[in-house]
């Protein structure tokens, strides 16, 4: 008789969510075919020692799997930090952090109205520009590729440095710790098939950095002026300057 108890209910249903939660993370980068290619191999791997129980093959897979490990961290390195920065972001673990003693730094209607008011005026005369705000996972790496400036956020700052004949107007601008901290940095281009077309390399450039960090990354349009905004590989286009203003009041860790 099997015995077949409550535990092993939420057992089951522990590795159903974990396995959904991970598919859903891949399936927003471009490794959801590499992962499907994983679940495949595995499910083999179980039908061929637990099932058949073929030796030989099973010996071979078993091998394989202990390999795989690392393999795997390698392989899916981007998206494992991507997949603890969601956890740790998440709101319960603010909760938990706040027991621990660390606090989340309040944002202020002062903080954001600089940038909200740049993005406006850059609209109205449709200069290109690309901001990236850094939250819990740092941007270091990006940082270095740009000029420092570690300077207060102001608008007139942020209207120079993508003024059309500036130097640095063509990268992104990186705001770290309520400052400034550099501007005409290089970042990730996402290559996703189902971005419209109509969207430019600085759209694509901020939903690549949006899928590889928790940052939010706002971009104006030189072609339009319309002002959007990338965050967790999801874009939020034509925004008002309300509708940004909400956006970056309540997302800004």
């Amino acid at each position: 008789m099997i015995d077949f108890g409550v535990k092993d209910v939420i057992d089951i249903l522990s590795v159903a969510l974990i396995l959904y939660y991970i598919y859903r993370l891949m399936k927003e980068s471009s490794a959801a075919n590499i992962f499907s290619g994983i679940i495949m191999f595995v499910i083999a791997w179980i039908l061929v020692t637990q099932v058949f129980e073929m030796r030989l093959l099973g010996s071979i897979f078993d091998k394989l799997i202990n390999m795989g490990g690392l393999a795997l961290i390698i392989l899916f390195q981007e998206e494992i930090r991507r997949f603890l920065s969601s956890i740790g972001a998440h709101q319960k673990a603010h909760v938990v952090l706040r027991l621990l003693g660390v606090k989340k730094s309040d944002v202020s209607r002062e903080d954001v109205m600089p940038i909200v008011m740049a993005c406006m005026s850059m609209s109205k005369q449709k200069v290109g520009a690309l901001i990236v705000i850094e939250q819990n996972v740092g941007l270091n790496e990006y940082i270095r590729s740009g000029d420092l400036i570690n300077a207060n956020i102001t608008q007139r700052l942020i209207e120079n440095i993508f003024f059309k004949n500036s130097p640095l107007h063509d990268g992104a601008m990186i705001i770290s710790h309520k400052r400034i901290t550099a501007a005409g940095c290089i970042l990730p281009v996402a290559h996703d098939s189902d971005i419209p077309k109509a969207l430019g390399l600085r759209h694509r450039a901020a939903l690549g950095i949006s899928q590889k960090t928790d940052c939010m990354a706002i971009i104006v349009s030189e072609e339009t002026g319309g002002i959007s905004m990338a965050q967790n590989g999801q874009f939020y286009l034509r925004l008002t300057a309300e509708e940004l203003e909400h956006r970056l009041t309540e997302n800004w860790k």
